[in-house]
């Protein structure tokens, strides 16, 4: 299994990297976390006939501005879209013919499924939980391929991120602030907070990305986000735009 990380930018783009998108390629499925401008990197991977499975977390533009991009793309096994309640409508607003191409018009076949919280059989195992966020927000939990990959952005600390990252092979979260710089009024994590969630679920690696484009400036200052997380973590290190890890 392979993850690639296409945008590790939280907000807009930067010389640091594009908005948040990740692909996971697993042996039968690809795999796709959020959908900010990084997914316009997906056909440099995506090769095989494997079905495309993409994941929202929520609706805030920096997860979603890439569906913009699908034109693009011309998947010959259609693209299925997983959200929570409310999905189908709220992309139907932002993605047609007054903004960009709409679904029913891309050169491949789109579906939309929603998702209530709880435990899933899509034919993979995942469970998903609301995090805390000044709206609502999915975490997912994948089992798949004997390995547990968690998914947590725009978060605070929170039981249900402890929950979801529970044993997890790989928690990937959200670091969208820097020590020091919490805002209570727009949940987030910092480094010491993410590696809390993991240290209490006893995951086994955190991979941090997700850092806020107005915080994180430089990518010196994920270095120093890495080395804080690991006073607490040490499995942890920062991601960057085009990182792969082998899981």
């Amino acid at each position: 299994m392979k993850i690639h990380f296409l945008g590790t930018n939280g907000w807009y783009d930067t010389e640091t990297g594009n908005t948040v998108c990740i692909l996971i390629d697993t042996d039968k499925y690809y795999l796709i976390l959020d959908a900010g401008n990084g997914i316009y990197k997906l056909d440099r991977f995506i090769k095989e006939d494997k079905p495309i499975y993409l994941f929202l977390s929520h609706f805030h533009l920096d997860h979603i501005i890439g569906l913009h991009i699908l034109n693009k793309f011309h998947f010959r096994q259609g693209l299925r879209i997983y959200g929570q309640k409310r999905t189908r409508s709220i992309l139907n607003q932002v993605i047609n013919k007054t903004s960009t191409v709409p679904f029913g018009r891309l050169p491949f076949k789109v579906a939309v499924r929603e998702l209530s919280e709880g435990e899933h059989w899509i034919p993979f195992y995942l469970k998903c939980k609301f995090l805390k966020h000044i709206t609502k927000c999915l975490g997912y939990r994948f089992e798949i391929e004997d390995k547990v990959i968690t998914y947590c952005t725009d978060t605070a600390y929170c039981k249900n991120a402890v929950e979801l990252a529970k044993g997890a092979d790989v928690l990937i979260s959200e670091c969208s602030y820097k020590l020091g710089k919490n805002d209570e009024k727009w949940p987030h994590l910092d480094p010491l907070s993410a590696a809390r969630i993991a240290k209490e679920a006893k995951a086994k690696r955190l991979i941090l990305t997700h850092f806020d484009a107005g915080i994180y400036q430089h990518l010196s200052s994920r270095k120093k986000a890495e080395v804080d997380s690991r006073r607490v973590f040490l499995q942890s290190r920062v991601a960057y735009d085009d990182l792969v890890l082998i899981v």
